[in-house]
């Protein structure tokens, strides 16, 4: 006897936000599935339903899956790395994940598809997005203007800037950066800011303060 119901369809199993390779789906149907449209990458074997906001919540989740469990606790996703689960940059080719010197890299022996990098962080230099540490945004600017090369910087900082909600200053970012004690860094870094002091128009006002 009919039931009524139409026959069901593919979509219809795409109830969640994040698919990856898992009993449900293997790798390999999910590609086929990116390919028929039915998904869309999102990172590395990271999938999203079509149509769907890709908030920094889910680039933060699809960035953990890519980091082993062992060291999980121990990285704080950094620099262009932040700045992609922050909406302000391209997705990146390797993560760049950070250790607090407290932890040494030593201690954590290097994951695929990862660059680690052993700094030094105060309490209010990480949050926690997604299942995944994250550098706050203020700290993200600070590192992405002291250590990114400027053609990449600049247009990162300034999506960071324009974005009201994560709460970065120019002025305050500045002064961040001459706080810093690397000196070499700190000249390319005010540098970069500079650049975009000449552009603080295309800003909302609050983020020039």
């Amino acid at each position: 006897m009919a039931s009524g119901f139409p026959p069901p369809k593919q979509q219809d199993f795409l109830a969640q936000e994040l698919y990856e390779p898992s009993p449900l789906f293997t790798w390999a149907e999910l590609q086929s599935m990116a390919g028929d449209g039915v998904l869309a990458p999102l990172y590395e074997k990271s999938f999203t339903p079509p149509g769907l906001a890709v908030t920094p919540r889910l680039r933060a989740r699809a960035a953990a899956s890519v980091v082993p469990d062992r060291i999980r606790r121990k990285v704080i996703a950094g620099r262009m790395t932040a700045a992609w689960i922050y909406g302000c940059a391209g997705a990146p080719e390797r993560l760049s994940l950070l250790v607090d010197a407290k932890h040494r890299i030593s201690s954590v022996r290097s994951a695929r598809g990862c660059i680690l990098h052993e700094v030094r962080l105060g309490q209010l230099d990480v949050v926690s997005i997604g299942g995944l540490l994250v550098t706050s945004p203020l700290r993200t600017a600070v590192d992405v203007a002291m250590h990114v090369e400027a053609d990449r910087a600049v247009p990162a900082l300034r999506m960071l800037l324009s974005q009201d909600e994560l709460g970065v200053r120019l002025r305050l970012l500045t002064l961040a950066v001459e706080a810093s004690p690397r000196v070499p860094h700190k000249k390319a870094a005010l540098r970069k800011l500079a650049a975009l002091s000449l552009q603080s128009d295309a800003f909302p006002p609050e983020a020039a303060a």
